[in-house]
């Protein structure tokens, strides 16, 4: 991808940051780190890599996301908002009601979103269930989700790859969000689920492992996704959690704490000065 593109791509990784960072603040709650952590994947794929249309959410042909895990819709809302489904002034009434920008994505009431999601491990359900719906279909879309590194303890998650590639799910591609904290702690700590790419390569997958923050390897490992054939993809994104936040980089409070008045300003702060 040309330098212009990818530039143009992290400045608006950027903006999804600060709409992470504005939302959590004036909800007071909320998930930043893992949200932070997976900016840059959330806008390649709205912004460069899927086919949709922010006039017609619903439209029958539109590749699908699932956000896996749920609790990091707010980065999900604020590309989103970047994308034209609804004006990003809303990012300010997140999990105030009777906002349609709840805690975790509803379906039901907020545009853009395909799959509500909340307990872990059923969102990578639904999505290959979407993929196998599409090839019953005869359907040319595909179907994308983030998994979290800590989602990844669930069973269903495992039960949900066997699925997937016992039906070639050739247009199903899962993104784990490999950030190494979950509430508790290390993922390593709480419950080692890898090596991640041992164990999808024995299920079946087609596994591909990058540097999640890096816009340039998102866009390759996509773009080869899309090449594979007769089985699903995996990627394995290796992030930082609350990636360009420095304070929040790398530690687990920020799993699930939103920033005080003082914590917003130095956020803001760096993520508008930085690149």
């Amino acid at each position: 991808m040309e330098a212009k593109k990818l530039q143009t791509l992290r400045e608006i990784a950027k903006r999804v940051r600060i709409g992470v960072i504005e939302g959590t603040h004036a909800a007071k709650s909320g998930h930043p780190g893992g949200s932070l952590s997976v900016a840059d994947i959330l806008t390649y794929l709205y912004f460069e890599e899927m086919n949709i249309d922010p006039k017609n959410p619903k439209w029958e042909d539109r590749d699908r996301f699932v956000l896996s895990k749920g609790h990091c819709a707010p980065a999900l809302y604020a590309v989103l908002a970047e994308r034209g489904f609804f004006p990003p002034e809303e990012l300010l009434t997140l999990r105030k009601y009777p906002s349609r920008l709840q805690g975790h994505p509803d379906m039901n009431s907020t545009p853009g979103v395909d799959m509500s999601a909340g307990s872990l491990g059923l969102g990578i359900s639904a999505a290959a269930g979407m993929a196998l719906a599409g090839k019953i279909d005869g359907k040319s879309y595909r179907v994308y989700t983030v998994v979290g590194d800590g989602e990844s303890e669930e069973g269903q998650v495992w039960e949900a790859c066997m699925f997937a590639a016992h039906y070639k799910l050739d247009n199903l591609c899962v993104v784990i969000d490999w950030n190494g904290l979950q509430i508790d702690g290390p993922v390593a700590e709480v419950m080692n689920p890898t090596p991640h790419d041992k164990k999808l390569e024995a299920f079946g997958f087609h596994v591909i492992s990058i540097d999640g923050n890096d816009m340039e390897q998102v866009a390759a490992a996509f773009a080869e996704a899309k090449t594979v054939k007769g089985k699903p993809t995996a990627i394995i994104a290796k992030t930082v959690k609350g990636k360009g936040v420095s304070f929040m980089e790398n530690q687990v409070k920020w799993h699930g704490s939103a920033p005080n008045d003082e914590q917003y300003a130095q956020a803001l702060a760096e993520l508008k000065g930085g690149n």
